[in-house]
């Protein structure tokens, strides 16, 4: 059975760094692709970061580009999502999520932005909160 677990949300000022980890199980790790996605207050849903486990292939939301990482260990089974600069507008529930899909078709689309339904395992988030 697919799981996946995050961890690492928290508290940080504005300007601040934080690192989230989505630990997985249950599957072939480099089959899958993994997205982190958020649910800001009062707000949609939205995809932040996602990368393939085979070639490590990464897309970024528009806002976080530059200022989020997202990495993927395979020995650990691990995704991170590395934030940095923080700003309050980053408060939110951040959720991992993943799918199964080859790298040659994963760099065809940003399937986060465009096909979030697509992602058919999601872990029950965490809380990040950026305030002074």
């Amino acid at each position: 059975e697919l799981h996946l677990v995050e961890s690492g949300g928290g508290l940080v000022q504005p300007g601040g760094s934080m690192t989230l980890s989505c630990a997985t199980s249950g599957f072939t790790f480099e089959e899958y692709a993994i997205a982190w996605f958020r649910q800001l207050p009062g707000q949609g849903r939205e995809g932040v970061a996602c990368i393939s486990n085979t070639d490590t292939y990464e897309f970024y939301e528009d806002s976080v580009e530059g200022r989020f990482t997202i990495t993927s260990d395979s020995a650990l089974k691990t995704v991170f999502l590395h934030m940095t600069n923080l700003k309050p507008k980053d408060t939110g529930v951040y959720h991992c999520a993943a799918f199964t899909i080859s790298f040659v078709e994963f760099r065809k689309r940003d399937y986060m932005r465009e096909a979030s339904h697509e992602f058919d395992c999601w872990g029950q988030g965490t809380q990040g909160t950026v305030s002074s």
